[in-house]
Parts: structure tokens; sequence; C-alpha cells
């Protein structure tokens, strides 16, 4: 458990140059006396570790030393495998390098690792795209991640779904997002930071003009807040809809996630019938009435009056069309 630790100690130094006590205890969740007895065990062992004094200090390791450490647990190995991605890679343009990493990856394991390595690579396989859609053509994906790499801004033409649809924009990219299939770049722009769809850009022109990346931007955590806002800014209404008792048990398989999690978060009892009365969030009236006139007569909608009307209007204009 020690040693494993104080491997821990010296990779981190290793990649991060310098950290607090403070900083390795939060890290490896320990006390700090724990820290200050195993840095001194790292320097009895021959680790050219110091430290810095003053409020800026903190331990590092001498200027040019690396570990020749380079063990990986049969555990670190399957997981370095399973995280690997061909697909999205490949989009990016990495194939080769891709390739290259794993072969190097697999020379450096044991024999049994380098075994076990192989049966995860060709047991478990990451298929982002959803069901019932192609995978979208993004031309721009290589020279977008190239930029962002880089830190240079682009120019670009968007279409967009409000008018004006097509938009140049001057974007400084901080970071690529792949989302269910789709690849989302998170661009600082002069009214702010937004978030764009690749496939949508247009028509691209890198340039030569470099960009300062805020220090300490976590795209991680801005990506969930923008999905937060999103989801907030999405619903701006409920409706109240009686479900019968044969729709509510095919809910799952029919990719029904509100109406699912309304039924399950409800926790009313069902009626003399087996039908469900709940209340779901809509994004809009129209958008609300196309989506659950699907249901037809397994799903009818109590309130409120005006989605009613609508589906009324457009269940009507269906019966005339084939009537």
């Amino acid at each position: 458990m020690r040693s494993s630790r104080l491997l821990q100690i010296l990779l981190l130094l290793q990649t991060r140059r310098q950290l607090t006590a403070r900083e390795l205890a939060e890290e490896l969740e320990v006390s700090l006396r724990t820290i200050y007895r195993d840095v001194e065990a790292l320097a009895a062992a021959g680790v050219p570790v110091y430290a810095d004094q003053g409020r800026a200090g903190g331990y590092r390791l001498v200027d040019g030393y690396r570990t020749k450490l380079t063990g990986l647990t049969e555990g670190e190995a399957a997981a370095l495998f399973l995280v690997g991605m061909p697909g999205p890679a490949a989009a990016l343009g990495l194939t080769e390098q891709t390739s290259a990493a794993e072969l190097k990856l697999l020379a450096a394991l044991a024999p049994d690792q380098r075994d076990r390595a192989g049966r995860l690579k060709n047991r478990f396989h990451l298929d982002m795209p959803a069901w019932y859609r192609d995978a979208e053509d993004s031309p721009y994906l290589s020279a977008v991640a190239s930029a962002v790499m880089e830190d240079r801004r682009i120019k670009v033409l968007y279409r967009r779904w409000e008018a004006p649809r097509e938009v140049e924009r001057t974007l400084e990219p901080y970071g690529l997002v792949l989302k269910n299939g789709s690849w989302y770049v998170v661009a600082a722009t002069p009214s702010g930071v937004r978030t764009y769809r690749v496939s949508n850009i247009l028509q691209l022109a890198p340039t030569d003009e470099v960009f300062t990346r805020p220090a300490g931007f976590d795209l991680a955590k801005h990506w969930q807040e923008h999905l937060d806002r999103f989801e907030q800014q999405r619903f701006t209404g409920e409706a109240v809809v009686r479900i019968s008792a044969d729709l509510a048990g095919r809910l799952a398989d029919l990719s029904a996630s509100l109406l699912l999690k309304a039924v399950a978060d409800t926790g009313a009892e069902p009626a003399e019938d087996g039908s469900i009365t709940v209340a779901v969030p809509i994004e809009s009236v129209g958008n609300a009435a196309t989506q659950l006139i699907r249901y037809g007569k397994s799903l009818e909608v109590l309130e409120p009056p005006e989605l009613r009307d609508e589906l009324k209007r457009l269940a009507e204009s269906v019966a005339e069309l084939y009537g």
C-alpha cells in the first residue's frame, strides 16, 4: 500500500512539477503527516525531491529527473484499453498515432497482461452514434481539432437554426466534446463562451492568430454546466396526461424517457382501469403535440387546453388527408 503511494507521489511530482504537501494529501486522501513521512522516505531512497519554501513553494523534483518506473498493474493495463476510442480517434485524424501508441503499450506489457489486453480489445466495443441515426458528416473536424491543440483562432461560416441561418464567426476553440455521436466545439467569441455543432460548420479558414486560453478552464465542468442550463431552458411548460395501462407497460421499449421518468417519479396509484395520470414537462405546445400524437388513443392530454386543441387540429388534418 505504501509503496504504491510513494510511486504515486513520484509520478505526480513528475507530471505536475510542483505540489504542496496539502495538495498531495488531498490528491491521495491521506493526512499531512503521512505525506511528510512519505517524502522523507523518497529522499532516503535516493529520489532527488526537495521543498521550495515560501508562499509559492512546494515539493518538486530536481530539474531533468525522470523515473524509469514504467510497470503497469493488470487493472491499469485493462483500463487503458477500455478507454480507447478508435472511432473518435479516426474522426480526429489520429488513426496512425492511436495504432502506434497501442503497439507501444502492448510491447511494454508482460505476456499475461498482453493476452488480457487483447481479450479486452476483442470483447468490448464503443459505438457512439444513437440508434436510427447515421454518423454525422463533419468535414472540418480535423481542422477544428488542430486549432484546439494549437490554441489558434479560426474563422467559420456556421449554419444555425434561427434567422439569419448562415453567420460568420471568429472562434477561439477551447475544446471538443463528443456527445451521442455528434461533435461540439466549445469556443470563446466576443459575446462569451459558446457551443457549436461541428457538422454545422459550412466553411472554415484557419488563421495564424494565437489566443491565450484562460487559466484553469475545465472543459468537462463547463460542458456539464452547459447541459444543466440547456435542460433548464428547454422546458417552458407542463402537460397533464393520462397514460393507458398498455402504454405504461411499454414505455421502456419506446424510448419515451420523459414519460417513463414522470411515471417513475409520480408514485401515484393506477386507476381502476390501470391508467396513470402524470405531469410531464414540455418544450412548447407545438413540439409537445407532434411528440404525443404518436401514442394515439393510448395517451390523453388533460391539460393545458391549448395542447388539446393543437392535438385535435393535427388529428383532423391527418384524417382529412387520408379521408
